[in-house]
């Protein structure tokens, strides 16, 4: 083989071809995990079935939009105190709750917390897998802040309580408020709010335990804070 007019071995040969082919994966990783999909049509447009609803092992999902108007206070309240407190204020992420997601990873030796924020949960639900892994946590991210470009706070908080996962199959607050209460999200009251709001962490395995005492107390914590 040639390069820039001197004739190199097999060995060199082997690991400048194995360098191009590392150099092209690695750019191919790179702009898989920084390439975001567009956010426009979601200043007036609904998702329609998410990454989230794709992949639900149920084959079926309960789910019906309803625009904020129709869904109840207590329920908007509930979640942005129980998942994100500083919503209103960040823009996109949260670096106490990023930081001290990564102590807890580091303890456990896993990747088990994110200190996702409601939108960085809405990109995942909207366009990502449920798996944990650094480079989805990076696309997460990156998605995340598109959206806050893009959208209001109240349009990210639409979608985000008309996507989320709330049980078995069951996706957004209408479907959640008639699976749980037999009610209308718009009929919600502060104790059934706070419930729903409490489940969020772990929405199917409380689907098959409801009234956990775990639930219970948050729930608690949650009313006491709208």
């Amino acid at each position: 083989m040639l390069t820039n007019g001197r004739v190199i071995g097999r060995r060199e040969a082997f690991f400048l071809t194995a360098s191009i082919v590392v150099g092209l994966c690695w750019s191919v990783w790179i702009t898989k995990c920084v390439s975001t999909p567009p956010a426009v049509h979601l200043v007036f447009a609904r998702p329609g079935l998410t990454a989230y609803m794709r992949a639900d092992p149920n084959g079926h999902v309960e789910y019906e939009w309803r625009p904020l108007s129709k869904i109840s206070t207590y329920l908007r309240q509930a979640v942005v105190v129980a998942e994100d407190d500083q919503f209103f204020a960040h823009q996109g992420y949260d670096w106490k709750a990023i930081k001290l997601a990564a102590r807890v990873n580091m303890k456990r030796g896993r990747f088990s917390h994110g200190g996702s924020t409601i939108t960085m949960q809405l990109a995942r639900n909207l366009y990502l897998s449920p798996e944990k892994s650094l480079s989805r946590k990076l696309k997460e991210f990156l998605i995340a802040l598109k959206l806050e470009r893009t959208l209001s706070k109240e349009r990210i908080l639409e979608l985000y309580l008309n996507v989320v996962e709330w049980g078995n199959g069951i996706y957004g607050a209408e479907a959640a408020a008639r699976h749980y209460f037999g009610k209308f999200a718009k009929d919600l009251s502060k104790d059934e709010a706070a419930y729903l709001a409490s489940i969020l962490p772990r929405p199917r395995f409380y689907d098959r335990r409801r009234g956990s005492q775990f639930s219970q107390k948050r729930a608690a914590v949650i009313k006491n804070r709208l």
